[in-house]
């Protein structure tokens, strides 16, 4: 069973989101809508499959997607956004070829929420892990990695540098031995969760893949963010990440040959 944790925090898709799931899954699911602090205006769906928890306060992202991990009951688990559409059977074709040591996301669409639909621009495969600035700090950033999208186009299943950190799947035994949670203390409520996770899967071994046989479409920027935590100083959290991390991103840097 693939059990999807599905932080969120005031955010109206919140539904059309857990509709997808349900309609695009062709295995055994669990969704688990974690609200973080808040009651929606309107219920969410009735289902079998949809279980929810409600925390007492706003506690951010990290805590949110630690809080339905605690509570998940699949062999696998995967973390979505709260504004993604999916391909159909994606859970099926995830988590088919995931091997223990993995993480894998998958082909990533940007999605038009007011058609909800796909939008008509190009799609993401690869990301490459970068450094920017970001206001008196540095902060890790992913990146559309084009040069290996074509170099690497005819194979389906491949190994990437970064993921934007919206939608991802890998086993929960990987998730219990590896990860453990996510850490708040230094990184804040919400930044930085994707690169943590890679860079403890990369020290313990593991590979993060792009699994291109399906795709998700995550909301693009041009519409409005709905959904804030109440971190308005951020930037000690990034430079907390950037501190931690810099040292081991210069060795995996060799690796990649960037």
């Amino acid at each position: 069973m693939l059990s999807i944790i599905i932080p969120s925090y005031r955010d109206p898709l919140l539904h059309k989101t857990i509709e997808s799931v349900l309609e695009n899954a062709k295995g055994e699911i669990e969704v688990i809508a974690v609200l973080d602090g808040y009651w929606p205006i309107a219920p969410i769906k009735q289902d079998p499959r949809v279980r929810v928890i409600h925390l007492g306060k706003n506690r951010g992202m990290r805590e949110a997607i630690n809080a339905g991990v605690a509570l998940s009951r699949g062999e696998f688990i995967m973390r979505t956004d709260e504004h993604c559409m999916f391909g159909e059977g994606f859970d099926v074709i995830l988590t088919k070829d995931c091997q223990p040591d993995w993480i894998v996301t998958a082909r990533r669409y940007f999605l038009d929420t007011v058609k909800w639909e796909v939008m008509d621009m190009p799609y993401v495969d690869y990301e490459k892990l970068v450094i920017q600035t970001a206001g008196y700090t540095k902060k890790f950033t992913g990146i559309p990695w084009e040069e290996r999208a074509k170099e690497r186009a005819g194979i389906p299943i491949d190994e990437t540098m970064a993921m934007q950190g919206s939608m991802w799947v890998m086993s929960h035994e990987w998730w219990n031995k590896v990860i453990g949670e996510l850490e708040t203390e230094g990184y804040g409520p919400m930044y930085q969760d994707s690169h943590e996770m890679v860079f403890k899967t990369w020290q313990a071994g593991g590979k993060l893949m792009v699994n291109k046989n399906t795709w998700f479409a995550h909301k693009h920027v041009s519409f409005p963010r709905t959904h804030s935590y109440g971190n308005t100083d951020y930037l000690p959290n990034l430079k907390y990440a950037h501190d931690l991390w810099r040292p081991y991103y210069d060795e995996v840097k060799k690796k990649w040959r960037i």
